[in-house]
């Protein structure tokens, strides 16, 4: 009778934390949805930047596109429990990347996992992307591109929501 209550507690600990687990990843898709519109803002060299995100497929992704010296598309989607990320990159490759959100619900991480479509001629790729809600209106997308000499460059996005 023991086991049984301990294999019991066992069990609704396991289906607790995929519970939890799933819920956290369904938050930030639902945090991402929060950006749907237009943004507008500079890069770190100061040059202006446009960036739309539309909520498509039915609700299942969310499509931002990247307009300034490059135009680029990112689309989030969910993937089972686990937010993910693809990018689709000026250099002709496309990094995927998994997102957590911080335990304040600011800050949102996504961490390289493969590239696709790489190519020994290509530059580098897309290493990491960190998104930070300042407030309704305004974020900032840090990302992260890791070249083929080995370096981590950083391009720092500060976006303003357009009226």
């Amino acid at each position: 009778m023991k086991s049984l209550r301990v294999e019991t507690s066992l069990l609704l600990l396991l289906f607790t934390t995929f519970a939890f687990a799933d819920s956290g990843a369904q938050k930030s898709f639902d945090q991402l949805k929060s950006l749907s519109g237009s943004w507008e803002g500079k890069g770190s060299e100061g040059q202006p930047l446009q960036v739309s995100f539309r909520v498509t497929s039915a609700g299942n992704a969310i499509l931002s596109e990247i307009q300034g010296p490059e135009d680029m598309v990112t689309v989030f989607h969910m993937d089972g429990d686990r937010l993910m990320m693809t990018h689709y990159c000026a250099t002709g490759n496309q990094p995927r990347m998994v997102g957590t959100l911080a335990p304040d619900g600011k800050t949102m991480t996504f961490n390289f996992l493969d590239v696709t479509n790489f190519q020994a001629t290509q530059p580098g790729h897309m290493q990491g992307l960190v998104v930070t809600f300042v407030d309704a209106d305004h974020h900032t997308e840090d990302w992260s591109f890791l070249g083929k000499d080995g370096q981590t460059h950083h391009q720092l996005f500060d976006l303003h929501r357009k009226p």
